[in-house]
């Protein structure tokens, strides 16, 4: 990227532009302490429109509250235009747990239980977003959207509009420097808070943000010019990408003929 400056500027414009076009009135965002997020919800409160920033802890680690907090703290001491709202979201995924009926696998249910996170969490922002007649702004950059597929189907994938979704991660953070986004968010491990421990996306997918977007533009790289480890680093990112198709794949859709 030449110039962060200038792709600040074209996001925020695309963000105003596709608000006013849709009229709508604004933005929420889920802010987790995360340096996606805290970028997302950067840009949205540039372009001078109306921003809700929504913290939602389910069991979430002390660390990653105390960041989103006080990044949220940050952007309303900065801009005039942007709300916030905490909601602890951890007795209604208890709730919803108790209704449960028993399964089998505990290793199943895990995964199951911590994308119903994700799924909460997006059902209180369209909420909000219902409320005030706000776009709800995606926090995927482009490994994760398009690369690995790390994200929960309907969960933090669905939204209105994805302002990041074309950045790769180290780019997320060239802006967030550029934008003067807090150290602590700058200088955390990400993690999708999805498991109320303190395990990062590198613990779960095997390989740190700079190797798989190094996988994603290298995927016809001479294997005999390859280290080991990038070796292996393809095959991380090839599993997770061949995979995680159906979350980057449109919504298959059963086509009838037209003689029946």
């Amino acid at each position: 990227m030449k110039s962060p400056e200038k792709a600040i500027d074209h996001i925020v414009n695309w963000l105003n532009n596709y608000a006013d076009k849709t009229g709508m009135n604004g933005f929420v965002v889920g802010v987790s302490g995360g340096i996606d997020s805290a970028l997302t919800s950067t840009l949205c409160a540039l372009t001078g429109k109306p921003v809700l920033c929504l913290e939602m802890p389910i069991y979430q680690e002390p660390n990653q509250v105390s960041r989103a907090k006080e990044h949220i703290a940050w952007l309303e001491k900065k801009f005039t235009n942007v709300s916030h709202n905490s909601l602890s979201l951890t007795e209604v995924f208890d709730s919803f747990k108790e209704v449960l009926p028993p399964v089998g696998s505990q290793e199943n249910q895990f995964l199951s239980l911590a994308n119903t996170r994700a799924r909460l969490r997006m059902t209180t922002l369209y909420y909000f977003a219902a409320l005030k007649r706000y776009l709800v702004a995606g926090t995927g950059n482009k490994v994760e959207d398009f690369g690995v597929g790390f994200y929960t189907k309907y969960g933090d994938g669905g939204v209105d509009l994805s302002p990041i979704a074309d950045l790769m991660k180290s780019e997320v953070f060239l802006l967030a420097k550029t934008l003067g986004v807090i150290k602590v968010i700058q200088n955390a491990a990400p993690t999708d808070g999805l498991w109320g421990d303190d395990r990062t996306d590198e613990d779960q997918m095997g390989a740190s943000y700079d190797e798989l977007e190094w996988a994603m533009n290298n995927q016809n790289a001479n294997s005999d010019l390859l280290s080991k480890r990038e070796k292996e680093v393809l095959i991380i990112y090839n599993k997770l990408n061949t995979q995680n198709q159906h979350k980057m794949q449109a919504i298959p859709v059963c086509k009838i003929p037209l003689d029946i």
